[in-house]
């Protein structure tokens, strides 16, 4: 997201505090903005088809779980290719070769249609029996077009036109809202088909936008998987890391203790879903802060260190370059702690009354006070892989995308044993350690990051 942030930077100079506001307002934004966005839109039809006389609870509730998997579903699935694209596309940016992204970007999304269509179909004809045809076509398309979005939404992130990408996504989860509730009569298929009908809008849009800025040599090609070849790490990485984040919802939505059947095999779990899902709103701060500081300040110093190194600066010249970048991820950080704890504070105060408001139990609070604790570490841990795969660490990446998985897994399950006191403190433990063992490898990797530069090199 670098080239987005890069241009927000521009709205910083102005040295006013609107143009403050403005700039991280818009970080905010585009880089949580599919997953923020897409949770206010399907939480706010849920919440307008319910109080409607149209509306039925259950099949909201359906609407609901349903557009959750998809989404898990989609995010685990196209986690083996985001990274592994984002990896491709800034290789050929650096060799200049701009021609060949927009080719790859179509082989990508071919080949991602065809994975997830069989897939999904597969899904849908073994373990969806019971519904109806229109439910399973409506879930099949909307996998697919989400699978498409995430990957579209890996390149475009890294265009400038920030306005329009932003109005792209509002466009997109707006029709989505209205589409919802002018289909809502026709019950879940009708929430359903406005849902899809709002991505499909959302992905021709950010497509229209990638042909139009990044015109191609030729139509269609798959560089891509050479590749996988070299960095098998990132396939791995990505697949880990989004595994992790819904690894804990998954042991929740099926023991059968703490969860409850909906539609098919899909479950859920009321005691654990809401409070998680209303604390990911409280990522657009920490995540604003992510990418005017971490992913634009890193990146550029990151970049200058290895330009001195690559055109045979002087010793004294790269320490101080790598004095600066080490720098700018110690102040990142520090600016994240102080964003995402304000924030993290200002919630726990509020919550309570933020529960009463939405018409939930108060017993949801203690759960959703430690959800949003979690929620601020998960900004921290994202800054710190992203500062590894800069330093082209991509086996620490991974080790530490495992190392999510596997403690979110077993201490969840932990905390169903200890009871519903415990609940989500497995998933904040995790990235807690996740975060602290990430701390102490990039430590590690500073102090040796010169040595090991040159002594990687050719000659050495």
């Amino acid at each position: 997201m670098a080239g987005i942030g890069f241009e927000l930077r521009k709205l910083l100079r102005k040295e006013s505090y609107f143009g403050l506001l403005h700039a991280y307002g818009y970080a905010g934004v585009i880089s949580s903005g599919p997953w923020v966005l897409s949770i206010l839109a399907v939480m706010a039809l849920g919440l307008l088809s319910v109080g409607s006389a149209q509306g039925e609870a259950r099949h909201v509730t359906q609407f609901l779980v349903s557009v959750t998997y998809l989404v898990a579903g989609s995010l685990v699935l196209t986690g083996l290719v985001q990274l592994l694209f984002t990896r491709f596309v800034a290789d050929r940016l650096f060799e200049h070769r701009n021609q060949v992204i927009l080719p790859n970007l179509i082989g990508l999304l071919t080949g991602i249609n065809a994975i997830a269509g069989v897939l999904g179909l597969g899904i849908l004809l073994l373990l969806f029996n019971g519904t109806s045809l229109i439910y399973r076509i409506e879930m099949l398309i909307g996998f697919v077009l989400l699978c498409n979005i995430w990957c579209i939404t890996v390149f475009v992130s890294g265009m400038k036109s920030y306005r329009q990408v932003l109005l792209a996504f509002f466009l997109g989860y707006g029709a989505t809202l209205v589409l919802g509730l002018l289909l809502r009569r026709f019950a879940l298929e009708g929430l359903l088909g406005g849902f899809i009908l709002g991505q499909a809008l959302l992905l021709y849009t950010l497509l229209f936008m990638v042909l139009r800025d990044h015109p191609g040599e030729r139509i269609f090609a798959f560089d891509l998987r050479r590749a996988s070849q070299t960095h098998r790490s990132l396939m791995l990485s990505g697949l880990f890391y989004n595994l992790g984040i819904w690894v804990d919802k998954l042991v929740f939505w099926y023991n059968p203790n703490t969860s409850e059947a909906i539609i098919g095999p899909l479950r859920a779990s009321p005691i654990y879903d809401l409070p998680i899902f209303l604390a990911y709103l409280s990522i657009l701060p920490g995540m604003a802060v992510f990418l005017v500081r971490m992913e634009t300040d890193f990146a550029e110093r990151c970049t200058a260190y290895y330009d001195a190194v690559r055109d045979g600066g002087t010793l004294e010249h790269i320490d101080h370059l790598l004095g600066r970048m080490v720098d700018s991820v110690r102040q990142g950080i520090y600016d994240i702690f102080k964003i995402q704890g304000i924030t993290v504070a200002s919630l726990i105060l509020v919550g309570p009354t933020l529960i009463a408001w939405l018409g939930f139990s108060p017993y949801y609070v203690p759960l959703f006070n430690i959800d949003i604790v979690a929620v601020g570490i998960q900004v921290l841990f994202m800054a710190i892989l992203n500062v590894l795969f800069y330093l082209d660490k991509l086996r620490l990446a991974l080790w530490l995308c495992l190392l999510f998985v596997v403690s979110n897994l077993v201490l969840t399950i932990i905390s169903q044993y200890l009871g519903a006191a415990f609940y989500g403190y497995g998933y904040a433990l995790s990235l807690l350690i996740c975060s602290l063992t990430g701390l102490v490898l990039l430590d590690r990797e500073f102090q040796q990051l010169t040595y090991k530069t040159f002594m990687l090199q050719k000659g050495f």
